[in-house]
């Protein structure tokens, strides 16, 4: 059914009871997508200290492998959100998987036969190089899953509920972290080769990349109409008729072009939100790839992998959490994530302080608290915040928005991410690990005080 044909009487009922139909499976196959390419990135920060003891890999190769994969994700989650609006969103998914699973048994490769004991230079420039491509891959879960979920997920049900079900969504990430410390644990505790750990996630993407390709990415694909679709129609209704003014006709098949980077930015909040989740994203990624190491130093690795997964499995319902009281609360997410925010910053000053010294109980209990705090600013922010701003009056009924949206923010944080990982292993080995915590603390407090005009409109009732 092309979106430019008038519309016509249809059930509504038929249709919302198809929309519901498929909203499941949509789910599904989007949750694993993100499952699989967290799966696969966090394979590599839990042998590290493998990476470092038997493949000789430095500690500033090791950094450098995440400044690398952090750029190139930040560049690639503006890019691949752009793609996604303007290509078909099924297309780019599958893509990114299959690259990933691509990249991922390229360092196998590169392990099996030592590349980096052959020559430490050519080998330190190939694992670069994947990883410089590795990022780009990955980067296509985010922004393209979240504005499939937003095509499907637009009833009025949905749209009251969305907190709660982008928050059970964005579990797909930390579930993904989870499984990867476990795979390793696994790989570990039987004695088997550690590139084991690299090698199944490897085999995973692709499988998933193959199961992708049967999604459908907008019920206006396969007929149904939603209020979303009627908006759009009608909008294409208007460009018809004024094109017809100037003499002009519409083809068959064009539909409203997708959102500009420029316009997207125009959206309220959209700059702060992108800027203030860089500061959040950066606290998640130093502990994503760095607190398996830091633990290392404590415990024996498989132990350490074990205690770091319990910050992940905090994380999963931060994110549940967070979109559940913003929903109670009409879509005041903002404050909600503020909370979280300064919250976190107590947390991260008991680190400062006390983080080398720590029983394994109470740090236990910390990394689970810590994991909540943080998961659920995180989870929010590049789904249901930005299915809200992308639902703005400027844009809405427009498919092609919310993968532009989404990866503005989630791009730009990764940018800002990964210009401050460069600072943690100088911070760690010339500080030690009460500094980095410092550091999260004031990153944390910038990014709730660009979010703070937003927090105090919604105080004030305006949401």
């Amino acid at each position: 059914m092309s979106e430019t044909k008038p519309l016509v009487s249809s059930d509504d009922a038929d249709h919302l009871r198809r929309l519901k139909a498929y909203q499941p499976w949509a789910f599904f196959v989007t949750f694993g997508g993100y499952f699989m390419a967290h799966f696969s990135r966090k394979c590599y920060s839990t042998v590290k200290q493998q990476l470092q003891n038997q493949a000789g890999f430095s500690a500033l190769i090791l950094s450098e492998m995440d400044t690398t994969f952090m750029a190139t994700y930040a560049a690639g989650n503006i890019i691949s959100g752009k793609l996604g609006d303007t290509f078909n969103p099924t297309t780019v998914l599958a893509i990114g998987l299959f690259g990933s699973g691509a990249c991922l048994f390229l360092i196998n490769i590169a392990l099996w036969f030592d590349f980096h004991g052959f020559n430490a230079a050519l080998g330190n420039l190939f694992i670069l190089s994947v990883y410089f491509l590795f990022g780009f891959f990955q980067s296509t879960g985010g922004p393209v899953g979240t504005a499939v979920m937003g095509n499907w997920f637009c009833d009025t049900e949905s749209v009251k509920n969305r907190g709660l079900i982008f928050g059970l969504w964005t579990c797909h990430q930390y579930m993904g972290d989870v499984t990867a410390a476990l795979c390793t644990a696994l790989v570990l505790g039987i004695g088997a080769p550690y590139w084991w750990a690299i090698l199944i996630p490897a085999v995973c993407n692709v499988a998933w990349g193959f199961l992708t390709m049967q999604l459908i990415a907008d019920p206006a694909d396969v007929g149904i109409i939603t209020s979303e679709v009627k908006i759009r129609l009608e909008k294409l209704e208007v460009k018809r008729k004024e094109m017809a003014e100037k003499g002009e006709t519409m083809g068959e098949d064009t539909g409203l072009l997708p959102i500009t980077y420029g316009a997207a930015l125009q959206i309220p909040m959209v700059a702060q939100y992108a800027v203030a989740f860089g500061f959040f994203k950066l606290t998640n990624y130093v502990l994503f790839f760095w607190l398996p190491y830091f633990l290392g130093k404590q415990f024996d690795p498989v132990t350490a992998n074990l205690i770091a997964s319990l910050y992940s499995v905090g994380m999963m319902p931060g994110g549940i959490i967070v979109g559940y009281v913003s929903d109670i609360f009409g879509g005041r997410r903002a404050a909600v994530i503020g909370t979280f925010m300064l919250a976190l910053m107590v947390f991260l000053a008991v680190f400062a302080v006390n983080s080398e010294t720590l029983a394994p109980v109470p740090l236990l209990i910390m990394l689970g608290c810590m994991g909540i705090l943080v998961g659920g600013p995180n989870n929010i922010i590049t789904s249901a915040v930005a299915a809200d701003l992308a639902s703005h009056p400027s844009v809405r009924g427009n498919n092609k928005s919310l993968g532009t949206v989404t990866g503005l923010i989630n791009g730009t944080g990764s940018i800002t991410a990964s210009i401050g990982l460069l600072a943690v292993g100088p911070l760690q080995e010339t500080y030690g690990w009460g500094s980095v915590w410092i550091f999260l603390m004031g990153c944390t407090g910038a990014g709730t005080l660009l979010m703070s005009p937003k927090i105090y409109a919604e105080l004030k009732g305006n949401v």
